[in-house]
């Protein structure tokens, strides 16, 4: 069996190729777990432990000191602080959009200006996200405007 690593500079070109046959096909389910692993977050609901994808979250906020993790309807807890969520997510569509939440722009079905410069995301799930105008540029880089 032949294995190769190519370093590349963009993150979002990333990808994992498997070729084996059908003798091989075990070593398929062990690299879906690699990658999905480290696609996803360990979070809290209902005292219970659950392995959530990064691209099922809407959006992770602090609030008075506590870490949330929004999905489509459910809230979660999480015990990773803002600036490690922002690391792990780092290279996917998530992005800073206050001093307290990274959102997932991939989840934004509209934005529309705000007061004072700052800009409303409309979620897909219906829910409205203030951008602060500190990261409004970082938005419309995101979405290409």
């Amino acid at each position: 069996m032949k294995f190769t690593i190519q370093q590349i500079t963009d993150s979002r070109a990333e990808e994992v190729l498997v070729k084996c046959c059908d003798s091989q096909a075990a070593w398929v389910e062990k690299v879906r777990k690699v990658v999905s692993a480290q696609n996803t977050v360990g979070v809290y609901k209902n005292g219970a432990f659950y392995r959530l994808e990064l691209s099922d979250i809407y959006y992770f906020e602090v609030v008075d000191g506590n870490s949330f993790i929004y999905g489509n309807s459910d809230v979660y807890v999480s015990h990773e602080k803002l600036y490690e969520f922002e690391k792990q997510s780092q290279g996917m569509a998530f992005f800073r959009c206050s001093k307290s939440m990274v959102l997932n722009a991939d989840k934004i079905e509209y934005i529309k200006p705000s007061v004072s410069g700052r800009f409303e995301a409309v979620l897909t799930n219906g829910e409205t996200v203030i951008v602060s105008r500190k990261y409004v540029s970082e938005l419309k880089r995101l979405l290409g405007m």
